[in-house]
């Protein structure tokens, strides 16, 4: 049965009015800045906050009913919950852990088998890495038979190296466990890879929901597509010849977008889309913005090159071939089709 969850609540800065269900076997990632209103809405699911309005039922049984004054309390509520830090006791061994709070039919060895830790069965937790903590969290958290799984940023405490191992296996449980499960984080790469659904939440609200890919190719405003990646040009737009629309842009000069749009815009571009050069390329691109390098990030085999208000992702060879350094003066060039336009103020 599906996950379904629909409360309003005052919180200190805004009131948070969410309404998402979750079916059986989908993850549902929420992402947003901090104090958006991703983790109250997993204590409101798992019962630790109790919403001025709202409803909570999965699997045909009705959690949360502030109408008709239901309310079960969180150890009722069959809820897998990982926390951010993992809240591994340190004083008990990885089976102690995992052991506690368990159902009675849980097998405690079959979870130490299928989480691949039974080698770290009598571990204390002050000697595992990262990745091996929230393996023994993930299988605590499941140890409790629930019908629904919560995740409050299940990848935040791992170093960038561990990470990228980490979010493949979690991605193969969360997978093979058919669960409805709502997963909170900061990081749109990790809500790519390990969701089938994103839900962009702000100041409480829910400003978009879909799949990823979706997310990035037809963001609904400015900071969607911020969220996702995408540098921001702002400028005026005005209606041009061949279907095309000049952007006027508040640094100078003129951009080209495909998306038929006037007055105050966001030109949003993925890094994937803007190719950096010495000189002006003779290519299809319209857009080309001479700048010169303020940063050069290198990760694994490519590179993002900042000249300006945007941001090129360039492969780590072609990085050696120009020789780019920073301070350098170079072209950054994209297709008007790449240019995304997104009005201000909405």
């Amino acid at each position: 049965m599906a996950l379904r969850i629909d409360y309003t609540h005052s919180l200190r800065a805004y009131d948070a009015d969410v309404r998402l269900t979750v079916p059986p076997g989908e993850t549902l990632a929420l992402v947003g800045p901090s104090g958006a209103g991703k983790t109250t809405t997993l204590r409101v699911v798992a019962g630790l906050v109790r919403p001025d309005r709202g409803v909570v039922s999965v699997d045909g049984e009705t959690w949360l009913d502030t109408v008709r004054r239901v309310d079960w309390p969180p150890e009722r509520r069959r809820v897998g919950y990982l926390f951010q830090e993992y809240a591994l006791f340190p004083h008990l061994n990885v089976s102690d852990n995992i052991r506690f709070g368990a159902a009675r039919e849980t097998s405690v060895d079959e979870l130490l088998e299928r989480f691949r830790i039974a080698p770290l069965a009598k571990a204390r937790v002050r000697d595992l890495s990262g990745g091996e903590r929230q393996r023994v969290a993930l299988a605590r958290a499941l140890a409790r038979r629930p019908t629904t799984l919560l995740l409050d940023e299940p990848l935040s405490a791992l170093d960038a190296h561990t990470k990228v191992g980490v979010r493949v296996q979690l991605h193969e449980i969360l997978r093979d466990l058919g669960l409805p499960t709502i997963l909170v984080t900061h990081d749109y790469e990790d809500a790519a890879a390990l969701a089938d659904r994103v839900g962009v939440i702000v100041d409480g609200v829910i400003v978009q929901e879909g799949r990823a890919a979706d997310l990035v190719a037809r963001p609904r405003n400015s900071f969607v597509a911020s969220l996702t990646g995408a540098s921001l040009l702002l400028g005026t737009a005005v209606a041009a010849c061949d279907g095309l629309t000049e952007i006027v842009l508040d640094t100078g000069g003129s951009a080209w977008s495909t998306d038929a749009e006037t007055g105050r815009v966001a030109l949003a571009v993925q890094p994937w889309e803007v190719a950096i050069g010495r000189a002006t390329p003779d290519d299809s691109s319209l857009n080309h913005l001479r700048g010169a390098i303020t940063s050069i990030v290198p990760h694994s085999n490519r590179a993002r090159v900042r000249v300006g208000d945007l941001v090129a992702e360039i492969s780590a060879s072609s990085l050696e071939r120009l020789g780019l350094q920073e301070g350098d003066v170079v072209v950054a060039s994209f297709k008007a089709t790449a240019a995304r336009l997104l009005p201000l103020g909405r």
